[in-house]
């Protein structure tokens, strides 16, 4: 998972999307490890564990959109690293809940964390095979691809973000709110990958 402090954020048009696909590819290089265990209620320990998560995504998220202004554009990254940090631990732990840490890969994880916000960033993951979905086998061509994409919206995504940094209290609210909405989606999502006897390829 990556690390470090806080980055600084270029202008747009400076390396902006780059910086977010490399990230992004960081941040899906290694499965976070999970402390649950196969649960005889899936869902219920899932709906739990999701809940959990988007508590802790809002505190983080509302704590690094606080700083005001031009000091606040400088956690705009760090705030949705923390929040994708939060989500792939949970994403892993939906996945041993539902016993299926095995199948848990890199082209798994950026679809959780992305499918409900870049759909069409994630397409190329996933098949529909009759009523199932078929999560590919994801080459590194193909993950450098699907992360391009990805720092594209998520670039667009994060510079309008920074509009709210200067309104500080109502501003933090909204992001934290938003990151609570955001991580419940991440969880609908693997909930929805991981409960139906979906076709998951070996990861690589």
């Amino acid at each position: 998972m990556s690390g470090g402090g806080p980055l600084m954020i270029p202008p747009a048009g400076e390396g902006l999307p780059d910086r977010i696909a490399q990230a992004v590819l960081n941040l899906v290089a290694q499965r976070p490890e999970s402390q649950a265990l196969p649960s005889m209620r899936p869902a219920d320990a899932a709906r739990q564990a999701t809940g959990e998560a988007a508590a802790k995504a809002a505190l983080a998220a509302g704590s690094l959109a606080l700083p005001p202004g031009p000091l606040g554009w400088l956690t705009v990254l760090p705030e949705m690293l923390a929040v994708w940090r939060i989500q792939s631990q949970l994403v892993a732990d939906i996945a041993a809940l539902y016993g299926r840490t095995a199948e848990l890969g890199q082209a798994q994880m950026l679809y959780c964390l992305f499918r409900h916000t870049a759909a069409q960033a994630v397409r190329d993951l996933a098949v529909r095979v009759g009523g199932r979905w078929l999560v590919r086998p994801a080459t590194t061509a193909l993950l450098q691809r699907v992360a391009g994409q990805l720092g594209a919206k998520l670039g667009e995504k994060l510079l309008q973000k920074t509009v709210s940094r200067w309104v500080p209290v109502l501003g933090a609210a909204a992001v934290s709110a938003y990151a609570f909405y955001d991580t419940q989606q991440v969880g609908r999502v693997a909930v929805e990958l991981f409960e139906r006897e979906q076709l998951l390829d070996n990861p690589v």
